[in-house]
Parts: C-alpha cells; structure tokens; sequence
C-alpha cells in the first residue's frame, strides 16, 4: 500500500474528483454566472470529475494495486485512513458514468432558466450526493464512513424533495428519512460492535475475523438491516417506490442506479471483513435475494406510474445482485473457488449493468413526462412514432433489464446462473442454491411480461389522451445522455471480455485467497459464447427485418375492431387489463384493491372499472405495527411535558446510572 506520498495516485485523482463534484454547485449558488451558462458549468465540473474519477479507478483495476492517505483529524471513531482498492474502484465507475450522463440530461430536463425556484438547490444537492458517494468508497474507519453516509442521506433528500411544494413528496422525502436514519442507528451499533471485536474504529483487513462466533452473527444482521434499508431489500425497501416515484427523472435514475449499489457496498465491504463464514449468513442473504427479486417484480407488473413500475424492478435487481452475494458467501464456506468468482463477479457486474440499465429507463421515462406532463401508463400509447429515439432507447433498457442478450444483462444473470448451477452439485447448502435457479428464471419471465406491457402500452398502439397525441421528441442534451448508456448497455452484452480483467481485480480484492488460484472467470464463463450469440441475435433480428419489409406493403387502414364501426383509443389493452391474469395469480402478495363496475339492466348508466395495488408490506404491515407501538407505549409522553428542570433532572439520573454500570 502506498500511504501519503506526494506523486500522484489513484486515491488522489478520486480525491479531485471529489472535489471536483462538491463544488459543481457553487456557479449557481453564488450566482457568478447568469443561471444557464452557471448550469452549464456545473455540468462540466461533473464531467470533469467522471473523468478524472474514472481514471483513477481504471488504474486501480488494471494495476490490482490499493493507494490511500492517512488522515490526522481531530474525528471521532478513528484512526482515519483513506483508501482506493479495486473493490472501492468498481463501484465508482458506475457513480461517475451514470451521474455525468443525468447531470448532462438536466440541461434539457432541468433547465436552469425555467426553474429559477430550484435549480441552485437541485444542483448544489446533486454535487454534494455524487462527492458524498466516492467520500464512502474512500473511508476506511467508522467516523469517516459515517459523516459520508449522513451527507448521502441528507444530500438525497434534498435533490428528492427539489418539488417540495407538493405534499406527496414531501411524505416520500420524510418516509426516505425515516428510513435512511433507522438503517444509520443500525451502523452505529454495527461499528461499535466491530471495533468492540477488532479493537480499533478502523477497518479490519480483509479476511481477519472470524465469522463463526455470537458477536460476529450480531454484526452480519446489523449490517442486513443497516445497508438494507439503503439498498432497498425487501422487506426493507418501503421508502423506494414513492421516492424514486416523486424526485426528478434524473434524480430517480441516480437513486436507483447509484444510491442503491452504496447500500450493496457497505454490505459487501463488511463481509470482506471476515473468513470464515457460516452456511446460514449466505443462504439468509440467498433468501432475501429470492423474495426481493421475485416479490420486486410481482409488484411491478401491478403498478399503472411508469416511475413507480420501474422503482419496483429496481428492487427485483437488487434481489438479483444479492442472490449472486449469496452465492458467493455459500463459496466461502464450501471452499469452493468457482462458486466465488461467478456469484460475486455476477453480482458486481450485475451492479454495473444495473445502473446502466436502469438509469436508461429513468431517463427514457423522464423524456415520455417531459413530453406529456404526466406519469400514468394508461394516458400515453403511440409514442414511437412520435418520439422514435426515446421509444429506442426506452426498448434497448428494457431488453437488457429482462436479461435477454445481446445485452448486458443477459452476462451478469448468465455469470449468477452458472454459479447457483456450480452450487446445486456442492456437499453443503447445495438445496436452496438449487431451488433459487428456477425463482430467477421466474424473475426473467416476469420481467419480460411487464416490459412488454410497459412498451406496448406506452409506445405502441394510438395515443391515449390528448397529451400524447401532442407528444414531441426530446432535445439533444436528453438524448445525448440515453444514447451513452444505451451504447454500454450493448457493448458489455457484445463484448463481455472487456470487463473480465475488472471483475477478477475486485473479486480478488474482496476475497484475497483467488490472488493464487489458476482459476480465472475468462476461463470459466463462456464470454466468446456470448459475443457469437449475441452477434447471432442481431443478424437474425436484421434478417427478419429484412425479410418482412420485402413482403409487406405499405397500407393504412383502421384496426379491426370485431364489427365495431367507431374504434376508439379505449378498445386498446390497458396496463391494468393487460397484467390482469398474473396480477390475479399474485393476488394473495400483492392485495389489490378492485373497484367493480355495476352494470344492471339492458341500458346500464355508466360505469368504469378501477384496479389499485398497494405498497402491502407498509401500510399492512409497517403501518399497523407503529399504531400498535404507539397506542402501547401512549403512556410515557407523561414524561414529555415541557417543564426544562424535569428534562434536566432526566439527564442527571442517566448520567448517575451510566456511572454505576462499570461497577
């Protein structure tokens, strides 16, 4: 390790990049520029940082090397040290990629001279977010992994409630808190209970502990509940379908693809910590996996806003990532080699893919809000032909969120499958490894059938309402951005190669016995395979095309309505009447509320028909058990009364009894 040198090193260049990003905002905060060409600025400084940022983590990829600094600060919970490892590295390629490409799409989306009110705290939030990000990636001690933590937490919350004069999200910025602190109370134990073990607030290195005692189970469900709730697994995901529903576009594209993978972080960071790990951490992880993927996607088939549908595949991904993490830990305990290297490289990949994948969708629906002013499915329909370019790269994400080659996320399910297949031969855990192969097939299923309703009724079809019948293409600094991530999304699929030599430095990072195995995820996983089928697939494709534009004739005609002589946009499948079979297959997780239309007589009064799928897990669950804690524990506010001298005294008793307990 290198530590405070004065050449120029991978830490350092994250460090400017940093920088860099916090101070993105201050153009528009002070108003040194007129409020266009100061966006415009803050753009580049984020660009600036991608740059730099990247850079700094292709070296440390490539190179396997870890560079760092020591910090001399007067901070509790140290030492504090800064660090850069190839772990660190690969999760800050998708934070700078995905973040230079929605600041560039705030040009167009967010523009500056149309949001006097709230561009400079949008932009000076967003700053703080992506600096306060690579802050965490950086730490190497509890005080200084903490205070990055709150500025994420914060920092999102702002650029979350940028439309604070809405009531609804102003309850989608409180329940994020809420959240995001209760996950936050979880770390503080977390940390005390590591330094309690290890003897110091630093980061253990790599592979020290122990896994197999009590204390060391403690650490592992703190850390479930603590980064879970920032990741969004299932049952700890309540905040994320109405925050991800109510920020800006390119808000929700950052908190699904960035924000969420900082939670995945913090979990595989600490699991790096120890080396041995019992059978249980890696199947309990499994499971959640299991219920988040499978659960995540089951209510995104139910969902009518097109920004809340996608919020719910965003926790059917993490799912995904954390079935691969699962895998992988199951590898440890076995010994098994081949199982670590395609679970954690198929998780980590997947990480990447998925903030590709995802913030395309974000930004793909931002530019369909933008253009119709509205996040409802059921009134848009006939918007390819109108905005062809969005309609594009809206069909490449969806394509590569349903794991379907040539695209990426094809690679990452693939690398998962291998290893759940390498793990159902295993002496130990080798039966609910196996049975999670058939969930994920399902998972894909569902994915597809929900990506098909979401594409035929959006894009496909004639307009729904007056507003998509006036629906107009995006401009170019919306465009520029999707075409970006629309292209990873299809060279990773194609040239899957390219990403081996990074998925080995990490993998070796967070599991250091691989540093001297011959096994190698090149060899491994069939990635010259991919790219002939993936090659297959788009010939084919083509060829279709081809073959079909040579017979077909261009006519016009009106859609054959079964006799029905006035065709109108309302005889079109629905979102609702779409998904109707499986929403009812699923009925009994997804608790839908019906509203039945009442049709008496030959000559019914109008009526209508209406479907609405709840967030179950919060108001059935959540909901119900605070009412109950605060109906029981209604009783103590007597101790709340406003009299300061009682307050006082309050503090004294607890100071005397914290004084006695050492003895």
């Amino acid at each position: 390790m290198i530590y405070g040198t004065p050449e120029i090193t991978p830490a350092l260049l994250l460090i400017i990049a940093l920088l860099l990003a916090a101070i993105s905002g201050v153009p528009l905060l002070f108003r040194i520029l007129p409020p266009l060409p100061a966006q415009r600025l803050s753009v580049v400084l984020i660009i600036l940082a991608a740059i730099t940022g990247l850079a700094a983590s292709f070296i440390t990829l490539l190179s396997g090397n870890t560079t760092g600094y020591k910090l001399d600060i007067p901070l509790m919970y140290g030492p504090h040290n800064l660090e850069f490892d190839p772990l660190s590295a690969l999760f800050a390629i998708p934070i700078l990629l995905v973040a230079s490409c929605c600041s560039i799409y705030s040009l167009g989306y967010w523009p500056a001279n149309e949001n006097l009110h709230n561009i400079r705290k949008i932009t000076l939030f967003f700053g703080f977010l992506v600096s306060s990000l690579l802050w965490v990636l950086l730490a190497r001690s509890a005080g200084l992994f903490l205070l990055g933590w709150e500025i994420i937490a914060l920092a999102a919350y702002f650029v979350l409630t940028t439309n604070d004069t809405e009531s609804e999200v102003r309850k989608a910025g409180t329940l994020y808190m809420i959240c995001t602190h209760t996950g936050t109370l979880s770390l503080f134990a977390l940390f005390s209970l590591l330094a309690k073990l290890t003897g110091s607030f630093a980061f253990p290195v790599t592979s020290s502990i122990n896994g197999t005692t009590g204390l060391a189970a403690i650490i592992f469900i703190l850390s479930i509940i603590g980064f879970g709730f920032k990741a969004g697994i299932m049952p700890l995901h309540i905040w994320l379908p109405s925050a991800h529903a109510n920020a800006p576009s390119h808000i929700s594209a950052i908190m699904s693809g960035i924000i969420l993978k900082i939670g995945i972080y913090g979990l595989v960071r600490t699991l790096s910590f120890f080396s041995t790990i019992p059978l249980w951490w890696g199947i309990t992880i499994l499971t959640l996996g299991v219920i988040s993927g499978v659960a995540g996607v089951v209510f995104a088939i139910g969902q009518h806003d097109i920004k809340r549908l996608l919020a719910y595949h965003s926790i059917e991904n993490i799912g995904i990532i954390c079935i691969g993490i699962g895998v992988a830990l199951i590898g440890v305990t076995n010994g098994s080699k081949l199982m670590i290297i395609l679970g954690m490289g198929g998780a980590l990949l997947h990480v990447i893919n998925h903030a590709l994948f995802k913030a395309l969708l974000f930004l793909g629906a931002g530019s369909v809000i933008h253009a119709i002013g509205t996040r409802e499915i059921d009134r848009m329909g006939g918007l390819l032909k109108r905005m062809p370019w969005t309609g594009v790269f809206f069909l490449t994400g969806a394509v590569a969120i349903c794991g379907l080659p040539p695209l990426n996320g094809f690679v990452s399910e693939l690398l998962i499958y291998l290893g759940l297949f390498n793990g159902s031969m295993q002496t130990t855990g080798a039966a609910p490894v196996a049975l999670s192969a058939p969930f994920l097939a399902l998972v894909g299923a569902l994915a597809v059938a929900c990506f098909v309703k979401v594409f035929g009724v959006v894009f496909l079809g004639v307009a729904r309402s007056e507003e998509a019948v006036k629906a107009h293409e995006s401009p170019l600094f919306m465009k520029l951005p999707m075409a970006t991530l629309a292209l990873f999304c299809i060279l990773i699929g194609l040239a899957p190669s390219i990403v081996v030599p990074l998925l080995e430095s990490s993998v070796t990072s967070w599991y250091p016995p691989l540093a001297g195995s011959d096994l190698k995820l090149a060899t491994t996983a069939p990635m010259g395979w991919i790219t002939l089928l993936g090659l297959a697939v788009i010939a084919g494709v083509i060829l279709f095309y081809r073959m079909n534009s040579r017979t077909s004739k261009d006519s016009t005609s009106e859609t054959w309505g079964c006799g029905y002589l006035a065709p109108t946009s309302h005889m079109q499948y629905s979102s609702s009447s779409f998904a109707q079979m499986l929403v009812d297959l699923f009925s009994g997780i997804l608790r839908t509320h019906t509203h039945q239309p009442q049709i008496n007589g030959s000559y019914p009064s109008a009526s209508h028909y209406e479907s609405h799928v709840p967030e179950a897990i919060l108001e059935q669950v959540y909901i119900p058990f605070l009412e109950w804690v605060n109906e029981k524990f209604s009783t103590f506010r007597k101790l709340q009364h406003g009299h300061l001298h009682i307050y006082i005294l309050y503090i004294l008793l607890t100071l005397v009894i914290l004084l006695f307990i050492p003895l």
